[in-house]
C-alpha cells in the first residue's frame, strides 16, 4: 500500500531535515513544495533525495498542496499523508494518523490537538485513494475537506499530544538576554533585531565604533528590549562580545546567547541553543554546520577546508573532541559559565569562539554542539584567511599550553602533561635529525648505519606519546561530562 507523503515548507531549514528523516521510514515517496523559501530548505531537499516542488516566490500554504498533490499522484499512491515541516507534526505520529485509513474505517484520517477533537485542521492528514478526486482542483484545504464531507467520505479524528507549547512556557521561565554585535550594519541590523524572538527579556547591541549609519538606525528602533552599548574605538567582534557579556551578569540574565547583527544566524534555531542549558545537559551551546552535506549547502569549498582544519587545531588546543565547526558564532552560555571563565581574558580578534571553548574546558564546563544549517545572505566577509589562520593558530597553541598547566596542574595533576611534554620535544627533534641525515646524504657526506633507526625510534616514540596523550585528553573530557550528568540527576 504505496504511501506518498506532501511536506509543504516555507523557510523551514530548522526542522526539515529531521522531518524528511523520520518521515522517510513511513513513505514511500516524499514531495517537498519549497514555497518561495529564503532560508537552506530548499538545499536541504533536494540533498537529501526527496521529489522537489519549487515556487519562486511565497504563495501560501493552499497552493502548495495543490502543487504538492498534483506531483504526489503522479506516484499512484493508496494514500497521501499532509505533513507540516516546521516541526509542529512529529513524523512518528504517521502510522497513528493513517492507521484508520489503512484499515479502511475511515476516508480521512486528521491529527487534532487538545481535548476537544471535533473537526480540527492540523494539516497533519491522511487520504485514501477514495478522495483522490477531490484533491485534483483543490485551491483551499478546509474548502477540500469541506467537498470530502459533503461527498459523503467518513472522516476520523487523531487526538495527539503537542510539545511547542511547553517548550515556549519552559523558555518564559528564564532571564534569556542576546549579544548582538554590530560594526557597519546599517542594513541589516533592524531586520536582526524584529526577528529575535519575543521570550527573549534583553538584547545587548555593542556598536563596535561603526562608520556607516548604525548608530542611526539603533536610535530609531523603538524595542525597549535594546540596550545600546558604543565603543568608540574599533575593538573587535571578541571585545564587543565581552561588552555584551559583562553587561548581562550585571542585569542578572541566566542565559546569554550571541546573534551576530548581520542577519545570519536564524532566530528560530535559539531553542534548539537555549533548551540543553535549560534542562541540565550542557553549559555552552554553539551551531554546528558541518554535520551533513545538506547543512554545508551556503558555505564554500575554501571555508570548509578552513573550518575543517580549525575544527581539528581546536579540538586539540581545547580539549573538546565531540566538537565541530568552531568558527560557528551562533551561541548560547549559562550564567554560572559565563561568570567564571575570566572574560577579561578572552581573545578579542576574530578566534574569540575559540579561545572561549578552551576556558571553558580548562574550568570543567560542558560544551555541546547543536546542528543546523549554514546561512549567508548579503553580508560580506572582512576576514582576510592567511593572517587570520596564522592569529588564530598561535592563539590556539598558547592556550593549549596554559590550559594544560591550568586543568591537569594547577587546578588537577595528570601524567598526559609529561606525555604532551615529549611528543612536543621528540617529534620536533625527529623531523630535524631526519633533515640532518637526508641533506648529508645528498651532501655525499658519511652518515651512520645507526641514525636512520634511531631517527625512526625518536619518531616512534614521540608519535606514541602525543597519541596516549591525546587518549588520556579525550578520557578526561568525557569524564568532565559525566560528573556532570551524575550531579545534575542528584539535583
Amino acid at each position: 500500500m504505496p504511501i506518498i507523503a506532501i511536506i509543504p515548507a516555507y523557510n523551514a531549514e530548522v526542522h526539515l531535515r529531521d522531518v524528511i528523516s523520520r518521515t522517510k521510514l513511513y513513505a514511500d515517496e516524499i514531495v517537498v513544495v519549497d514555497d518561495g523559501s529564503e532560508d537552506a530548505t530548499n538545499f536541504i531537499a533536494e540533498s537529501m533525495g526527496v521529489a522537489v516542488v519549487k515556487h519562486e516566490r511565497h504563495e501560501g500554504r493552499s497552493k502548495a498542496l495543490q502543487d504538492g498533490f498534483a506531483e504526489g499522484l503522479k506516484y499512484k499512491p493508496s494514500i497521501i499523508v499532509t505533513i507540516n515541516a516546521d516541526g509542529s507534526h512529529d513524523p512518528d505520529d504517521i502510522p497513528k494518523v493513517a492507521g484508520a485509513v489503512m484499515r479502511e474505517e475511515a476516508d480521512v484520517a486528521c491529527a487534532c490537538y487538545g481535548e476537544d477533537c471535533d473537526r480540527q485542521t492540523s494539516g497533519f492528514c491522511a487520504l485514501s485513494g477514495k478522495v483522490f478526486k477531490h484533491l485534483e482542483n483543490a485551491t483551499d484545504e478546509i474548502q477540500m475537506l469541506q467537498e470530502m464531507s459533503e461527498a459523503g467520505c467518513t472522516f476520523e479524528y487523531v487526538s495527539l499530544h503537542n510539545s511547542a507549547p511547553a517548550e515556549e512556557e519552559l523558555l518564559q521561565k528564564y532571564r534569556i538576554g542576546v549579544v548582538v554585535p554590530a560594526y557597519n550594519e546599517e542594513n541589516l541590523i533592524q531586520t536582526t533585531i524584529e526577528g529575535i524572538p519575543d521570550y527573549v527579556d534583553r538584547i545587548y547591541v555593542v556598536n563596535d565604533c561603526s562608520s556607516d549609519n548604525t548608530a542611526q538606525v539603533l536610535e530609531d528602533i523603538e524595542d525597549p528590549r535594546v540596550f545600546v552599548i558604543t565603543h568608540e574605538v574599533n575593538k573587535g567582534v571578541g571585545a564587543a562580545l565581552i561588552s555584551g557579556y559583562k553587561r548581562s551578569l550585571k542585569e542578572g540574565m541566566d542565559i546569554v546567547a550571541v546573534m551576530a547583527g548581520d542577519n545570519q544566524m536564524n532566530p528560530d534555531q535559539l531553542p534548539k541553543l537555549l533548551m540543553p542549558i535549560i534542562e541540565g545537559k550542557a553549559d555552552y551551546t554553539k551551531g554546528n554546520r558541518l554535520f551533513s552535506a545538506e547543512f554545508r549547502g551556503g558555505m564554500s569549498r575554501w571555508r570548509t577546508l578552513g573550518n575543517g582544519l580549525l575544527t581539528m587545531i581546536t579540538k586539540i588546543g581545547s580539549g573538546y573532541w565531540h566538537i565541530m565547526d568552531p568558527q560557528n558564532g551562533y551561541t548560547a552560555i549559562s550564567r554560572k559559565a559565563l561568570a567564571n571563565i575570566g572574560l577579561d581574558e578572552i581573545y578579542t580578534y576574530y578566534g574569540y569562539c575559540n579561545h572561549m571553548l578552551v576556558r571553558l574546558n580548562a574550568f570543567g564546563f560542558r560544551a555541546l554542539d547543536v546542528v543546523m544549517p549554514a546561512r549567508y545572505g548579503n553580508e560580506k566577509s572582512t576576514i582576510k584567511y592567511g593572517p587570520y589562520m596564522v592569529k588564530v593558530s598561535l592563539m590556539l597553541f598558547r592556550s593549549f599550553l596554559w590550559r594544560l598547566k591550568m586543568k591537569y596542574m594547577i587546578l588537577n595533576f595528570h601524567p598526559l602533561v609529561l606525555f604532551y611534554t615529549l611528543s612536543m620535544i621528540m617529534l620536533p627533534a625527529g623531523v630535524l635529525f631526519g633533515l640532518y641525515i637526508l641533506i648529508r646524504k645528498m651532501l655525499s657526506l658519511s652518515v651512520s648505519a645507526n641514525y636512520p633507526l634511531l631517527d625512526a625510534v625518536i619518531l616512534i616514540a614521540g608519535l606514541q606519546f602525543l597519541l596516549f596523550a591525546m587518549l588520556f585528553d579525550m578520557q578526561e573530557s568525557e569524564r568532565d561530562m559525566r560528573s556532570h550528568e551524575m550531579g545534575s540527576k542528584a539535583l
